[in-house]
């Protein structure tokens, strides 16, 4: 196992920025470990929603967690705003860096993550897990 940390700034694109770190370190299997920081926009795929909701305003990231891969992530984040209140969802292009954001992802080299649309299931792709 192989570990990375670092640091996204002012106006970057959070899930973006995750794609091109895990694309440019060729990251087949990983997931994240940690994540702080902050955001003034951000867009979130709700639970049994068809499309994102987006919210301006000044957000900290109190979670993000998920895997990934040059093959497809799957993240999920929670956020707050100033009074504290929470929200979650599945973190998708759009969320915008306020001040900082830190991550530390763990790669993992025995095995490969894919995403594949698998018959009988959810309808959508799913991870499915390879053996090196």
């Amino acid at each position: 196992m192989q570990s990375y940390t670092f640091r996204l700034k002012p106006g970057q694109d959070l899930f973006d920025s995750i794609e091109a770190f895990v694309s440019e370190n060729k990251i087949d299997a990983g997931c994240v470990l940690s994540s702080v920081g902050s955001l003034t926009h951000a867009t979130l795929r709700l639970a049994n929603r068809p499309r994102p909701n987006e919210y301006d305003g000044y957000f900290e990231i109190v979670s993000m967690t998920g895997t990934v891969s040059t093959n497809g992530s799957h993240l999920h984040i929670s956020i707050s705003n100033g009074d504290g209140v929470t929200i979650g969802g599945h973190l998708v292009s759009g969320c915008k860096i306020y001040t900082t954001a830190e991550i530390v992802i763990a790669e993992f080299d025995d095995v490969i993550y894919k995403r594949e649309q698998l018959e009988n299931d959810s309808g959508y792709e799913e991870l499915v897990v390879y053996k090196k």
